[in-house]
């Protein structure tokens, strides 16, 4: 099934933008809210992302990442079908890029530390050891987030630029 070329537009660049939208939310977290997080004492730390972890799967950031993931499923599935256009092989690239290194590394690495840190109790003799630990790896998986989902960005914008001439 082959979307019109108006549709394919639109999905491509409301793929673009939400990768580019994640994108900064986690570079946001990566250059300076982890950073900040790790600086005060760990009780206030944990108390903290325990509280952004309860309010992100309620807010609109949710929505922004899934509604990304389900159009570079659409346009994944657009891509394999036209695969002779050089737009569509970018296309391809950026929702691999997003599918994998977002959505997939916050299921499989963020979302479990999250989950293990919403068990640690602030007054915990090894709290401040568990964020240390939190922190360091939690940071580290979400610049993976950061660079695939603007390299996908990236790679959307290369597929519209290429699509247009």
């Amino acid at each position: 099934m082959e979307m019109s070329s108006t549709i394919l537009l639109v999905v491509t660049i409301a793929a673009m933008l939400g990768c580019g939208l994640v994108a900064g939310v986690f570079f946001a977290f990566s250059t300076f809210v982890m950073i900040s997080l790790a600086e005060v004492p760990a009780k206030s730390g944990i108390i903290a992302m325990q509280s952004i972890n309860v309010r992100v799967v309620t807010s609109w950031f949710m929505v922004v990442l899934l509604g990304t993931a389900v159009l570079c499923i659409v346009l994944l599935i657009q891509s394999v079908t036209n695969w002779g256009s050089g737009a569509m092989r970018y296309s391809a690239i950026g929702s691999a890029l997003y599918l994998v290194g977002s959505v997939l590394v916050t299921g499989a690495f963020n979302v479990p530390r999250n989950n293990r840190l919403a068990n640690v109790s602030p007054a915990d003799p090894n709290a401040e050891e568990r964020w240390a630990g939190y922190v360091s790896g939690w940071t580290a998986w979400n610049h993976v987030r950061t660079l695939a989902s603007l390299a996908a960005a990236v790679s959307f914008s290369v597929s519209l630029v290429i699509g247009i001439r």
